[in-house]
């Protein structure tokens, strides 16, 4: 299962990086670390530097964004959706992920 990146999360990433003066060939990297509530958290992030063999990175491409996954992280977020919204009830990127069996009311950190 792979990860994917809806319509509206793809806008606002090619929005960020243009307001970032991100090159073309910049990356998004979604990843997964230890903290928040939950005991995972997830992270986004531009990358320049691309792919890393050291940590077996993937390379996917969804709604016209090229990411990078390293392969811990993957095994937490495989089949998971990067949404955005900016409506009344929060703004910013929203994760859904099948593989959490909880997360936190904030929605920054999950378990499995």
């Amino acid at each position: 299962m792979a990860i994917s990146i809806s319509e509206r999360a793809a806008k606002r990433i090619e929005e960020i990086r243009e307001a970032e003066n991100r090159s073309s060939g910049c990356l998004l990297r979604i990843g997964v670390a230890g903290g928040g509530c939950s005991g995972l958290t997830y992270k986004l992030d531009f990358d320049e530097s691309g792919l890393d063999e050291k940590t077996k990175d993937k390379l996917f491409e969804s709604n016209g964004i090229n990411f990078i996954v390293d392969m811990r992280s993957f095994l937490y977020l495989a089949g998971t959706e990067l949404d955005y919204t900016d409506g009344l009830t929060g703004k910013g990127f929203h994760f859904s992920n099948p593989n959490a069996s909880r997360t936190c009311s904030c929605g920054e950190s999950f378990a499995v």
